[in-house]
């Protein structure tokens, strides 16, 4: 597998980032995708998995998606990998934490592993970020735990396996 960090989707959303970091935790935003396909390498998910999961935060949400319609033929020259991060984005974006999830039956999986790989990488990252700099003070702390926590048994992933993926702090 090469270097995840020398394609053109790395490359893409590492320029996108910047040096911007995010809001309440002041983490580098490409953190999340570094810490993504760390999570990534360790489960076995495969290159194309990868360089979709770098693409995500360029199309998840719907202004994102239409600033990069223009130039996606920039961001990937893999059709298979668009259609990976498009395909995240649908799952992902079917279940926000704004949506009440009665249990983890409700929220959808995809029918193409890699997404669900991408899926699992993401809600990791996510908790472990949420747990090491929010939860003592969210306002929607109880929920967006509960949320993870769905999430995490909907992916099959139990507190020991979330352990050992988590990235270091």
């Amino acid at each position: 597998m090469s270097d995840i960090t020398t394609t053109r989707e790395y490359d893409a959303v590492a320029t996108s980032y910047g040096t911007r970091t995010a809001r309440r935790s002041g983490v580098l935003l490409i953190r999340h995708i570094d810490d993504g396909l760390a999570i990534l390498g360790r489960i076995g998910a495969t290159e194309r998995a990868m360089r979709a999961f770098c693409l995500h935060p360029l199309i998840q949400a719907d202004a994102d998606l239409a600033a990069s319609y223009a130039h996606i033929a920039e961001l990937t020259d893999d059709p298979q990998v668009l259609v990976l991060a498009l395909e995240y984005r649908h799952i992902a974006n079917a279940t926000l934490s704004t949506r009440m999830i009665a249990s983890a039956e409700d929220i959808p999986l995809s029918p193409l592993r890699e997404v669900n790989d991408m899926l699992i990488a993401d809600k990791v990252q996510n908790r472990a970020d949420f747990l090491r700099h929010h939860r003592a003070t969210h306002a929607r702390a109880a929920i967006l735990d509960r949320y993870f926590r769905l999430w995490l048994e909907r992916l099959g992933i139990d507190e020991a396996r979330y352990a050992a993926l988590c990235p270091p702090a």
